[in-house]
């Protein structure tokens, strides 16, 4: 069964531009992640879907592993995350999602009439690329979070001409 999904991933992974599922397996290993069927799963789906959030990555696994139950795939993403394979972000008043884009410096742009997101790089490159003004708190930061909001082109109204 595990062997039948791989197979399947391997020609969506070449449709989909994802890495493919021996990629994927060499990523989980390179985690000290075991490979097991959900796991491949889930992260070709992250990789395939920026930004989805659990329930649309769990729609994406169900459609090769059926059975998954909801909380495999949360565990997976908690698992995925704290290897640092994938990315966990909340824009406010928005629902946990996920990326693969992962160890680079970068943000997010949300717009704020249909929740699309999109990743924006760092002006200064290296992280944090900001710093608070009071680091009399003890605080070491190494890293800063920026979320732009504003409207995507299909949601902002269109340029008057004259």
């Amino acid at each position: 069964m595990a062997g039948d999904f791989l197979i399947r991933s391997r020609k969506a992974a070449i449709v989909a531009g994802v890495p493919t599922a021996v990629e994927l397996e060499g990523m989980l290993r390179a985690a000290a992640l075991r490979v097991t069927a959900p796991r491949v799963a889930v992260l070709a789906a992250v990789h395939a879907h920026p930004h989805a959030d659990t329930d649309s990555i769990l729609g994406v696994v169900r459609s090769e592993l059926p059975t998954v139950s909801h909380q495999a795939v949360y565990d997976v993403l908690r698992a995925l995350s704290m290897a640092g394979l994938a990315r966990r972000i909340q824009p406010s008043g928005s629902v946990a999602r996920y990326e693969a884009r992962v160890g680079d410096n970068h943000h997010h742009v949300v717009c704020r009439s249909c929740g699309t997101i999109a990743d924006v790089d760092c002006a200064v490159g290296a992280a944090p690329c900001l710093l608070p003004s009071d680091t009399e708190r003890g605080f070491v930061v190494d890293e800063a979070e920026v979320t732009y909001w504003g409207l995507c082109p299909r949601c902002a109204p269109a340029p008057a001409t004259d």
